[in-house]
């Protein structure tokens, strides 16, 4: 079990570097100190974790309606695209619309 708190004046210890490279925790009123030996953390990496097609993948996209609009991507010379349209915000603002080209495949927003 760490030490939360110091055993003088009861304050909350903060972690700090010591000069050697090791770890410690301090207490920022008085001047008690204590080595750390094993490290309170350790780094990791996590898997990129693809992310989900807003309206349930490409199958949804074949269904939805078209409409003429230039595709936002300056490469892609699209003119038509499908589209929803989902209140995401209150009752008051306009909905969005969310395009995918017909294309290019790109997919982009405006409200």
């Amino acid at each position: 079990m760490p030490i939360l708190f110091c055993p003088y004046c009861a304050n909350m210890l903060i972690l700090s570097r010591m000069d050697t490279g090791g770890n410690r925790v301090e207490c920022r009123t008085c001047p008690y100190q204590h080595a750390i030996e094993k490290p309170y953390y350790s780094r990791k990496v996590f898997p990129k974790v693809e992310k989900e097609d807003l309206f349930g993948g490409p199958d949804a996209w074949a269904n939805a309606q078209k409409q003429k609009v230039q595709c936002s991507s300056a490469e892609c010379s699209g003119g038509e695209a499908a589209f929803f349209q989902v209140q995401i915000r209150s009752a008051d603002e306009p909905m969005t619309t969310f395009y995918r080209c017909l294309t290019c495949g790109k997919n982009w927003r405006e409200n």
